[in-house]
């Protein structure tokens, strides 16, 4: 496994490398129920635009140190800030273009990213999580938007995506009441987690699926990946293809040792051997 050089970073985001290819971020205030800090929030930029530039890298893996995954803002400092007239949340959402956690509005990744929701995500955990490309989460889990009942709104980019993945009346529902939903539930009816499985097989689940991710040539990963952001960004399906078609990671692709590579091992009844994509 490749030695990797991530940059410096405080304690409340662990950084480990557990297979080939696969970062794992943990987020570290098991105490404070992972609530998210700046510190904490510059500490994941700052990894997740290294991990994009890093060619050997190829997914991420998010999830939470202790019994919740995120219990979003921390809602203290919010009241302080609030009270004293310091910050203006609107306006911060306006300027911030990665979002809460540098996660829940992030578009320029075109590499994998796995929530391991491991227990509660609770607002802004739920928006990193809608925001995320895969969701594994714990039976245990629960999910919600609760921003009505402290007079807020979810304005990291939860409420669009929440509708658009499980329709109006679904994030309706959800939001207006700003009600828990269950993982069951948040797979089977509201659609925005992939697979639920026992607590003790959240990363397990996730470090598989990055595994399967891993199989397939990088380069196709990365152009299919920005096929699908395009998506929640053009209203027409052919706007969507023409724009993938014109995107570096669909020229890189295409134009790929990788590519020639994964045909030439077809036709040779082999498993493919990647190579890291060219940077772009």
């Amino acid at each position: 496994m490749a030695a990797y050089n991530p940059p410096a970073h405080s304690e409340e985001v662990i950084v480990t490398f557990p297979q080939e290819h696969v970062m794992l971020l943990t987020l570290n205030r098991p105490k404070s129920l992972n609530a998210m800090t700046p510190t904490m929030e510059s500490d994941l930029h700052n990894l997740l635009t290294w991990f994009e530039n890093e060619p050997s890298l190829w997914v991420t893996i998010l999830t939470g140190n202790g019994r919740i995954f995120c219990a979003g803002a921390d809602l203290k400092a919010w009241s302080q800030r609030a009270q004293t007239g310091l910050g203006n949340e609107r306006e911060n959402a306006i300027k911030d273009r990665n979002g809460f956690g540098a996660i829940s509005r992030r578009t320029s990744s075109a590499k994998p990213i796995i929530a391991a929701v491991n227990g509660g995500a609770y607002g802004g955990g739920t928006e990193m999580a809608l925001n995320c490309d895969i969701v594994i989460a714990s039976e245990d889990a629960v999910f919600a938007l609760p921003e009505v009942k402290r007079g807020v709104s979810a304005l990291a980019g939860g409420m669009p995506r929440l509708a658009r993945i499980a329709g109006h009346h679904l994030a309706s529902e959800m939001l207006l009441l700003g009600r828990n939903v269950p993982a069951k539930e948040a797979a089977e009816r509201f659609h925005f987690v992939n697979k639920v499985v026992p607590k003790s097989e959240v990363l397990k689940t996730a470090l598989d699926w990055a595994r399967q991710i891993n199989e397939n040539s990088p380069d196709s990963i990365q152009s299919t990946k920005r096929a699908l952001l395009l998506n929640n960004q053009h209203a027409s399906v052919e706007d969507v293809v023409a724009a993938h078609l014109r995107s570096e990671e669909a020229k890189r692709a295409h134009d790929s040792d990788n590519m020639k590579e994964g045909l030439k091992a077809f036709t040779e009844r082999r498993k493919p051997l990647w190579k890291n994509p060219a940077r772009l």
